[in-house]
């Protein structure tokens, strides 16, 4: 049976019962002030409330045929689609025990037959103002729930915005034109997720909201070099004695200027707390020997364990003016090599299983020469020949 009046600005009230005279009365009662779909069985009434648009509220008799009203009842507020929709039974016993257990099931009311019409009325419009009231109120917190977390993809965007910005003025001082930034944000979540999938215990702590989190971090990792002059960020040797431990002094002072953050925020956000922990331990190692706190082990902060190994690899991966850069095997080797001592050797063996990928990641974002170089090389496995590139011949200036 279908739609008994089609009012669009109207409540909606779905009637229930096995029996066709009681539902033509309801549905002339009530056809004035709502719109009513009737149901005459209870595998029908669970169809009609599960359609759009579902009903603002069921009258539902108790005693039918095949499935009872108690089951109709049961089966709508297990269904996340109809739980909220109000129930009111209609009976025509007196039954104190069998109320009860309606209550129990879910139902917000108990009208007895035969129907008093005024009382009918009124019982509709009270649950339907409760109804209304509850509607709004999740409403209300479905809407501010999307706005908390609309504000809080802002507050993280601000957030990055931030980091990038400080530490592109970091990073360009020794490189202007280099993407080693975008290197480190990659081999640091690589390695990462690496380690959570190889070492389940840390997986929970390893979550993907974490591990993007310390790419993001880890950009921060030569915040402290601001503080260091020319001649010693842009040394062509290797530093010694003052020179390097003016170099070395560069930890403490990033971590002064993100303390100093923090104390502005008057708390301390996740990402600034992982990135604290990269620029000041990041040149710890594992058997101690490391500086600034000589810490061992894993009283060094998984963050900068992990900032250790990606920085290395960028490190020896990366052209120097003292030095060349290393091919990609030969660095992979030099950090095995010096698994438990200068660095964890959880995070080695991340490094290994994630070879290749740190590979591809050095290949596709490599910087200037390099960059060229790479695209030439997967432009020739494309078309399957070499290619070359000639130089337009210069042109002279015609004689006089």
């Amino acid at each position: 049976m279908a739609d008994m009046l089609d009012r669009p600005d109207q409540p909606v009230l779905l009637l229930v019962d096995d029996t066709p005279e009681n539902l033509m009365l309801m549905s002339e009662l009530l056809a004035d002030s709502y719109r009513v779909k009737v149901a005459d069985s209870g595998a029908m009434a669970l169809r009609i409330a599960a359609a759009s648009p579902p009903p603002d509220l069921i009258l539902l008799d108790i005693m039918m045929p095949e499935m009872d009203g108690y089951e109709v009842c049961r089966r709508l507020k297990a269904d996340p689609a109809t739980a909220e929709i109000p129930v009111i039974f209609l009976t025509a016993m007196a039954d104190r025990d069998g109320e009860q257990y309606g209550f129990d099931l879910g139902a917000v009311d108990y009208i007895t037959k035969p129907i008093r019409p005024h009382l009918l009325l009124a019982r509709i419009r009270a649950h339907l103002q409760l109804k209304a009231g509850a509607d709004f109120q999740r409403d209300r917190s479905e809407y501010l729930e999307l706005e908390v977390k609309r504000r809080t993809r802002d507050i993280q965007r601000l957030q990055e915005v931030t980091i990038e910005a400080m530490a592109k003025l970091a990073s360009m001082r020794e490189n202007p034109r280099g993407r080693h930034l975008e290197r480190i944000e990659l081999y640091m979540v690589e390695l990462a997720a690496t380690l959570a999938r190889q070492q389940p215990p840390m997986a929970a702590e390893l979550d993907e909201e974490r591990i993007a989190q310390l790419g993001k971090s880890a950009l921060l990792h030569g915040i402290g070099k601001l503080t260091l002059p020319d001649r010693i960020l842009l040394s062509p040797v290797p530093l010694q004695g003052e020179d390097l431990e003016l170099l070395h002094g560069h930890t403490i002072a990033g971590r002064d200027a993100l303390l100093a953050a923090e104390a502005k925020l008057g708390s301390v956000p996740n990402f600034l707390r992982d990135a604290r922990d990269i620029v000041y331990s990041q040149h710890e190692q594992w058997d101690g020997g490391g500086y600034p706190q000589g810490l061992r082990g894993e009283s060094i902060p998984l963050a900068a364990r992990l900032m250790a190994v990606a920085g290395a690899y960028e490190e020896l991966t990366s052209r120097h003016t003292y030095r060349q850069p290393l091919e990609h095997e030969e660095a992979v080797a030099q950090i095995s090599a010096a698994s438990g001592t200068l660095f964890d050797p959880s995070v080695v063996l991340a490094l290994i299983e994630a070879a290749e990928r740190f590979a591809r990641i050095a290949r596709e974002h490599a910087d200037g020469a390099a960059a060229i170089h790479y695209e030439i090389q997967r432009l020739e496995e494309s078309l399957g020949e070499p290619i070359e590139l000639t130089l337009p011949a210069r042109r002279t200036a015609p004689e006089a």
